[in-house]
């Protein structure tokens, strides 16, 4: 895997070299960021998703660094657009990530920095089969109404704080992370955001989404 310098304070293209693939992201790291988080995407989205970009943003602020990574190359997601079977490859996606993830260790910038999973749609299920592969290496995990109950067997695995973000209006999937909180066994959060739906569209739901990320990133891996 290629070592770069990854600048401070602006967005940098990267390229991550995962076995016979490479992968893009965008990388930003504000001064003085004491964790990063990666964003693991969910069906039919990438690095330039507006909800993970807002997201993103917030975490920048809050001091913390970020990875948007499309887990998926150009080729592969045309395939995807037709069959849309890859973005339901948990075991793909989790590979890509834990490959991202190693990555980050190997560089200079990021090697000292604590690293968190946030993953969305099936996603979020990739992030925490990734967490429970690399339990040393994830200091917590969000998920922003995700599939962790995808993640099967994993869950009993992962040793991350993990905190589960559910729209108040996104009935079906509030019981499938009910069902995934339960076979969790570390420290463990479920959010219901009153009156969203499941893309957080509605006038500051994803705000309140960013909120939630922030202070549960901020806290187990800046400890603020």
């Amino acid at each position: 895997m290629e070592r770069e310098r990854l600048r401070h304070g602006e967005e940098r293209l990267v390229r991550i070299d995962i076995g016979r693939i490479t992968l893009e992201g965008n990388v930003h790291i504000p001064d003085g960021a004491r964790g990063l988080v990666l964003f693991a995407h969910g069906s039919g989205s990438g690095r330039y998703s507006p909800r993970n970009r807002f997201v993103a943003e917030a975490l920048n602020q809050g001091g913390l660094a970020t990875l948007l990574i499309d887990l998926l190359t150009a080729e592969e997601e045309a395939v995807d657009m037709r069959t849309a079977h890859l973005r339901f490859d948990i075991g793909l996606l989790a590979e890509r990530v834990v490959g991202a993830t190693d990555w980050l260790k190997q560089q200079p910038d990021t090697s000292k920095l604590a690293i968190g999973y946030f993953g969305a749609s099936t996603g979020a299920a990739a992030a925490l089969v990734a967490a429970a592969e690399r339990p040393n290496r994830v200091g917590a995990v969000v998920s922003r109404g995700g599939r962790p109950d995808l993640a099967g067997q994993a869950l009993r695995r992962v040793k991350a704080p993990t905190l589960l973000i559910v729209g108040g209006r996104d009935v079906p999937v509030i019981g499938l992370n009910e069902d995934a909180l339960a076979q969790l066994t570390a420290e463990k959060r479920l959010e219901i955001v009153p009156g969203a739906t499941h893309l957080f569209e509605e006038p500051g739901a994803l705000e309140e989404v960013a909120r939630l990320a922030r202070g549960w990133f901020q806290r187990h891996l800046s400890g603020q």
